[in-house]
């Protein structure tokens, strides 16, 4: 009989029966309350899964009629692929986790009153990234149980193809205003198709001591690309580019799927998406409730007839219907925008992720298996994470990150003149925003970079005389950067900066990582200048060791980094001092 049927004939839930085991700090599965560990199957195999949602119940093995191997199947057991006598010279073999063998029983410990009995599944502790409205959730994952729980949609290229352990990592999530479910249908738009309200860029540094989540207006005016996509009936559409538009219509308007706002993400901050995570109202709903409610602040009483939301002035514990009332709240609170809204969301986030890293929930098993069941039917997933063993992975990335380490913060943006509904980016302050963002500079005072030393050094190149504009002499290929990179870098440089000897030389003979220029010895004052105007840093000039003829230029090739004629290519040392943010760590009260 399997975990769960044990459970409801015994009176026993489930999740009771994983037992937190004090040497390892992992969860196992116990199916008697004397033995030491359970018996995991040999014999049985798991069914394939296809990373979409199933349709159905799975079916429950009949104790009477069912091999050895299939009365100890456990929920999301990986069993040994080779069979029960089967294999390497008829040796069973269980899998860890992620597919591997586990190592032969005389490399391993020796456990108690063991009989022959193999090593129970162990639940391997992760995250769940961020959820709807910058929902987060840490938890432990049980593996093919949950895979059928899974949704998943095509990338269409749209993204990096995979996240990867030696980069930084950005997860695109997005909350819809689709109003399907019990009880949502009293939440505005009740016949929404479902556009992108809420919009948080997840950013985890590189060395995974820091991370930003970037909030991203939904009535924000910006560009909307080509977007090539898979339709649900498998065929393929290519959904033309929209100029000008509220970026909540990147997703929803005209077929447009979570990969198209992927795209609309890259096309405004210049930062490839690696994975996206959509959620609708019911995910709030079910994950608030499974984590048992989350604290949030109110600075004021508030009584909101448009969210549903009556709470007093003081500290609440919130779950289910009342938790969506308060994430969907603006008209009492702040100046009654959705920029005032994206304040409380990432105030309620930062108060879930505080409580998620709690020893309270990271010790029950019950609130694991609950929240990990919730959260794996909530989501909707880019194919590219449409597997548990995925989701872990990436899970435990993103878990490895302080909260005090955490920023959360939004585009900045100014009201738009000619629509006092929509807002437009702050050009003064968004790109040092973004720049920041690709370059994997922390907006917390987190652990320098560079050593003292090493920045002194660099800067060195920086100071000195500079050249007048005119005297500027560069040739600009493209290495990497955008199409057409070169020619608007060009058209930049000599009509708003006066470098009118400079010329467009196209493509470079090969691509380059990072925007550079290369330069002679007496040419360094060019060099200085033409850095102070493209904001360029000091690991970005390359000098050569022999001087330059008279009429020789500079070489300037653009890489993956450059995304906009006049945008700075190294980021700023700290953020704006006036821009909006909170971290992680800190309880705020709703104002």
């Amino acid at each position: 009989m399997d975990a769960q049927g044990r459970g409801r004939d015994e009176g026993i839930d489930p999740a009771d029966q994983w037992v937190l085991n004090p040497d390892t700090g992992d969860y196992e599965l116990r199916l008697t309350p004397s033995s030491g560990r359970s018996a995991a199957p040999s014999g049985s195999s798991s069914p394939q899964t296809s990373g979409t949602r199933t349709s159905g119940p799975r079916r429950k093995p009949d104790p009477e009629t069912a091999s050895p191997g299939e009365r100890a199947t456990v929920p999301g057991q990986r069993s040994g692929r080779r069979g029960s006598g089967g294999g390497r010279g008829g040796r069973d073999e269980t899998r860890k986790p992620g597919g591997r063998a586990a190592a032969p029983a005389a490399g391993r410990r020796k456990a108690k009153a063991r009989s022959g009995k193999k090593k129970a599944l162990v639940w391997t502790g992760g995250v769940l990234a961020f959820l709807l409205v910058g929902v987060g959730t840490t938890g432990y994952f049980v593996y093919e149980h949950f895979n059928g729980n899974i949704t998943a949609l095509s990338t269409d290229g749209a993204g990096t193809g995979g996240f990867s352990k030696d980069r930084a990592i950005n997860v695109l999530v997005i909350g819809t205003d689709k109003r399907t479910g019990k009880g949502n249908e009293g939440y505005g738009d009740a016949g929404s198709v479902g556009h992108a309200d809420t919009n948080i860029l997840f950013h985890v540094s590189k060395d995974r001591t820091n991370a930003t989540a970037l909030s991203i207006p939904r009535d924000l005016i910006t560009d909307i690309p080509d977007c090539p996509t898979k339709m649900e009936d498998g065929s393929e559409k290519d959904i033309p580019a929209s100029a000008g538009g509220r970026f909540n219509t990147s997703l929803g308007q005209s077929d447009r799927t979570p990969s198209c706002t992927m795209r609309t993400v890259t096309e405004l901050t210049g930062l490839k998406v690696d994975h996206f995570m959509v959620a609708d109202f019911n995910a709030v709903k079910s994950l608030t409730s499974a984590v048992g409610g989350v604290d949030v602040c109110l600075a004021k009483d508030i009584n909101d007839k448009d969210s549903h939301l009556k709470l007093s002035k003081g500290e609440h514990t919130i779950e289910g219907e009342q938790a969506l009332s308060f994430l969907r709240t603006r008209h009492s609170v702040g100046f009654g925008s959705d920029l005032s809204r994206i304040e409380i969301q990432q105030q309620f986030l930062g108060s879930l992720m505080r409580k998620l890293k709690s020893n309270d929930t990271l010790t029950s098993p019950t609130k694991m298996f609950t929240l990990a069941e919730a959260a794996t039917k909530a989501l909707t997933v880019d194919d590219k994470i449409a597997d548990i063993n995925q989701l872990r992975k990436l899970g435990m990335e993103l878990a490895s990150v302080d909260p005090k380490n955490i920023t959360f913060t939004t585009v900045p943006v100014l009201d738009n003149p000619n629509d006092k509904a929509t807002v437009v980016l702050d050009e003064s302050k968004a790109p040092q925003v973004f720049s920041m963002m690709r370059e994997d500079v922390s907006f917390t005072a987190v652990e320098k970079k560079e050593k003292a030393a090493e920045k002194a050094a660099a800067a060195a190149k920086l100071k000195g005389a500079k050249a007048d504009p005119a005297d500027v002499r560069v040739d600009v290929f493209n290495g990497g950067a955008p199409a057409g990179s070169a020619q608007a870098a060009l058209d930049w440089l000599q009509n708003e900066q006066g470098v009118l000897k400079s010329t467009n030389k196209a493509n470079a003979p090969a691509d380059v990582k990072k925007t550079q220029l290369v330069y002679a010895p007496n040419q360094a004052d060019q060099a200085r200048r033409l850095a102070d105007m493209m904001g360029m840093s000091a690991s970005a000039l390359k000098p050569t060791t022999t001087d330059a003829a008279d009429m020789e230029p500079m070489v300037l090739t653009l890489g993956p980094d450059f995304t906009k004629a006049g945008s700075p290519l190294s980021a700023p040392e700290k953020a704006p001092d006036d821009i909006q943010r909170v971290e992680a760590d800190k309880a705020v009260c709703a104002k």
